[in-house]
């Protein structure tokens, strides 16, 4: 059988490493094409490496820890040759076995998430535990300061799965032994502990860190001005509410109003091109394409922002999935890392929890941020041909953060209005029975 070499993949624009974060296969171990090998990190995203063939692995070359450029030989594999029936029928009894098994590691790997999500990734001290670890930790009422104790057997130092499970055990023994024990003495220890009043030290996690320099540099970088301006969605509200239920029968999709957000940001782009621009040295380079980054809030805390590419080339449909196959991968951490680089402008929406207006910060490389804010009933003065009256209207804030260095308040506040009156009088190609 022929070898080839398994190399780390192109991961992006800009991106030219990753860290090998864990091998999911050992060696001698047969894979199949686009099975995951081994999950890597990166500076924008955390992703998988499939394989590129059915074969064995022969040997891994990366070790989990090192840092590996992008196109480096990362493992070997032994291509699979022509097998005969009785080989097929053995492989396919494998293949089916190891499915079982996926979906097994799957099915636990979805309870871990779920209760894991109810711990940080770190403890006070700075110790890592995993997404395992932390399952284990919350379904046994661990606290933080009983795993900070822990000596990890892991690689650096790391709480593994057995050292948790041994200090489960150890509790267990130590609650026999104390079956007797005073009410009052407990009672007393408990409130001493909750009186200690020391304060809690969190350390940043890696894309915690990550987000802070490029908030930092950002600032640094474009001196930032912020626009208002309030828009009358009432039109917009009342038709998306009229199509909602029919556009999931037909689509099986939401309509949420992010897409339509994204689609008036898009239109207005393609008709203000020095808007949907970065700056390089003394040159100001205007993007081809408009690819649209909508941030997104993770179940840590955290934020990331997936990007929309050439949004202006689709229909409403076609953006309202777009936004809701990354937004949902995006909180599952299934994002690949080409998804969240060469985004040109980006829209941040307050409205998410129920605020009126932010001043966003610019996503560097780019000029501009949208903000949009919640959609509230407000009374608003409306011109009719017998005067003006008083009404209830759908009122939102709209408000956009821009380089002052290569985009002025006129380019600015144009650009804004026209997002404004294409809400107001929003059409869109959606046609349902």
């Amino acid at each position: 059988m022929a070898t080839m070499n398994i190399v780390l993949p192109a991961m992006g624009e800009g991106v030219i490493e990753a860290t090998i974060n864990k091998w999911l296969i050992t060696e001698g171990a047969s894979v199949r094409e686009d099975d995951p090998l081994v999950e890597v990190a990166t500076d924008k995203v955390d992703s998988e490496v499939p394989s590129p063939v059915d074969g064995t692995i022969v040997s891994i070359i990366a070790r989990e820890g090192s840092v590996i450029k992008v196109g480096e030989t990362i493992a070997v594999i032994e291509k699979n040759t022509t097998a005969t029936p009785e080989e097929k029928e053995l492989i396919s009894k494998e293949i089916g076995r190891i499915r079982e098994a996926i979906e097994e590691i799957r099915n636990e790997n979805k309870e871990v998430e779920v209760l894991s999500h109810s711990m940080k990734s770190r403890t006070p001290l700075g110790k890592f535990i995993s997404p395992l670890v932390r399952s284990i930790a919350a379904r046994e009422n661990i606290r933080y300061d009983e795993l900070d104790k822990i000596n990890g057997t892991g690689m650096d130092g790391r709480i593994t799965k057995n050292d948790i499970l041994k200090l489960i055990e150890t509790r267990s023994e130590e609650e026999v032994s104390a079956i007797g024990t005073a009410p009052e003495t407990v009672k007393e220890e408990s409130e001493t502990d909750k009186k200690s009043g020391k304060d809690e030290v969190i350390e940043m996690d890696r894309v915690r860190r990550l987000i802070a320099d490029h908030m930092v540099l950002s600032k640094k970088t474009s001196p930032h001005v912020t626009s208002f301006i309030d828009a009358d969605v009432t039109r917009l509200v009342n038709w998306r509410n009229s199509i909602k239920e029919k556009f999931y029968a037909a689509e099986k999709q939401k309509l949420t109003l992010t897409p339509i957000f994204i689609d008036a940001a898009a239109r207005a782009l393609h008709e203000f091109p020095t808007i949907n621009i970065s700056v390089d040295g003394n040159n100001i380079i205007k993007k081809k394409n408009i690819n649209i980054g909508m941030a997104t809030a993770l179940p840590d805390g955290n934020l990331i922002v997936p990007v929309i590419k050439n949004a202006n080339e689709k229909n409403l449909t076609g953006l309202a999935k777009s936004v809701n196959d990354l937004a949902e991968r995006a909180r599952s951490n299934k994002l690949k890392p080409d998804e969240i680089t060469g985004g040109t402008f980006t829209i941040t929406n307050f409205g998410s929890y129920n605020n009126l207006a932010g001043t966003p910060i610019i996503n560097q490389p780019q000029a501009a941020i949208l903000g949009t804010g919640a959609v509230r009933k407000t009374p608003a003065v409306i011109e009719t041909p017998d005067g003006d009256v008083i009404a209830i209207r759908q009122i939102m804030i709209l408000s956009l953060s821009y380089d002052h260095r290569v985009i002025d308040g006129a380019l600015a506040g144009k650009f804004l209005n026209r997002i404004k009156n294409i809400l107001e009088n929003y059409s869109s190609d959606i046609i349902l029975s």
